[in-house]
């Protein structure tokens, strides 16, 4: 204990952070309990039937669960009390904690979320005039290297599990009081993006497992079409991720060149630019209505001169596309800096000159650091000893994923 309450006659010593953390002698007895969040139609079936109930109850329960977000088996009316009472002692419907959360000027959120294992990670809400977007993480930390995103300083701790990462859009919806409503009546959480911390391909599973939740229509029912998917480019499951679920897809590409883009998005060297674009042309279910979106980071004096606007467009040529660009958001420690606006404009009208659908995507909550790269926790300016740390993150993660 800081042998915090140990007195054996001397004098106690206060307790410290590690005591309350999870397995630290102050923290609270684990919950042994079975987590519902998390389980589809088929894990509460089974469930229900080892507790002896029919099978009807797991629809019911289903239902109460992704449908009406209850938090506990008291709501749910039209359960005996005595099945309510077995269900209390047996499972539980815990959402991730909230560890912070902050509202930016712009009306952004953040939320620093902690799960059981007293990891955490990020989610942000973006209200707009037309819709609500909640980008939310599929992993603690990150699987991949970016050069230019704070995410991708940290080491992956691990994936998030399908009720980690269904339990994130649980959470917004009580936070802002969303689950009495439906889209035409005014919900606030309109859209997904699988864009905060990690790479969901890199856990492609759970991910899947956690969007059939999320987008059934007996459940959270957001629309497949308003989920997107982000990858950095990890090819294997792009296409399988179009044929069972159909998803929107965007890819981070941020370089028309194997040499630059091996240097900012690692995973390049893994699966270069040619073989990325021939599988995005095959995604399933991509028309001129329904288009990938191709996420580009503005960088000064690196990817943004007309030239690379001009070979964007050569390799997007047959893919039914949208650009948007972004600028760099700053962080303590990288070695970019952003475009200067002109440059970005410049760079913006070679794409609408050729007819292509081309924006520049608004910073929001970069007050907060919620803006795109900048989910990680504190900011701070770093020497020599944390460049070396970050340097050695970098190879053992890069190892890991086979570069």
């Amino acid at each position: 204990m800081s042998e915090a309450l140990a007195r054996n006659g001397e004098t106690a010593v206060a307790p410290g952070l590690s005591d309350f953390m999870p397995g630290g002698v102050l923290s609270p007895e684990p919950d042994s309990r079975v987590n519902l969040i998390g389980q589809d139609r088929d894990g509460l079936t089974a469930l229900v039937a080892e507790m002896g109930e029919p099978a009807f109850r797991a629809k019911q329960l289903y239902h109460w669960i992704y449908m009406r977000g209850a938090k506990n088996f008291a709501d749910m009316t039209n359960l005996s009390k005595a099945f309510r009472a077995k269900l209390e002692e047996k499972f539980r419907l815990d959402r991730p904690r909230i560890s912070a959360h902050q509202k930016s000027v712009d009306g952004t959120q953040k939320w620093l979320l902690r799960y059981e294992d007293g990891n955490e990670a990020e989610m942000v809400f973006i209200p707009e005039t037309d819709r609500g977007t909640l980008c939310i993480s599929s992993q603690v930390g990150c699987s991949l290297t970016c050069a230019f995103c704070h995410t991708g300083t940290q080491m992956l701790v691990r994936n998030l599990t399908p009720g980690d990462i269904a339990g994130q859009v649980m959470l917004a919806r009580d936070e802002l009081d969303d689950w009495a409503q439906t889209e035409e009546a005014g919900r606030k959480v309109t859209n997904i993006v699988l864009m905060g911390m990690g790479e969901p391909l890199y856990n492609t599973d759970n991910v899947m497992a956690a969007m059939r939740l999320v987008s059934d229509g007996d459940g959270i029912a957001i629309g497949r079409r308003k989920i997107t998917l982000s990858t950095s480019g990890v090819v294997p499951d792009i296409q399988r991720v179009g044929e069972e679920l159909g998803l929107s897809l965007a890819i981070s590409l941020h370089a028309v060149r194997d040499d630059l883009r091996d240097k900012i998005v690692p995973i390049n060297r893994k699966y270069p630019i040619a073989q990325l674009m021939e599988t995005v042309k095959g995604y399933p279910g991509l028309t001129t209505s329904r288009r990938v979106t191709w996420e580009y980071v503005m960088l000064k004096g690196v990817n943004d001169s007309d030239e690379d606007a001009r070979t964007l467009l050569r390799l997007m040529e047959g893919i039914p596309s949208k650009v948007n660009l972004i600028p760099f958001n700053p962080w303590p420690g990288s070695e970019y800096e952003c475009s200067d606006p002109a440059r970005v404009e410049s760079f913006l009208a070679i794409l609408h000159r050729a007819g292509m659908v081309a924006t520049i995507r608004k910073t929001r909550g970069q007050d907060i650091l919620a803006a795109c790269g900048q989910l990680k926790s504190e900011s701070q300016r770093i020497g020599k000893r944390e460049r070396d740390r970050l340097a050695s993150i970098r190879a053992e993660k890069e190892a890991a994923v086979g570069l």
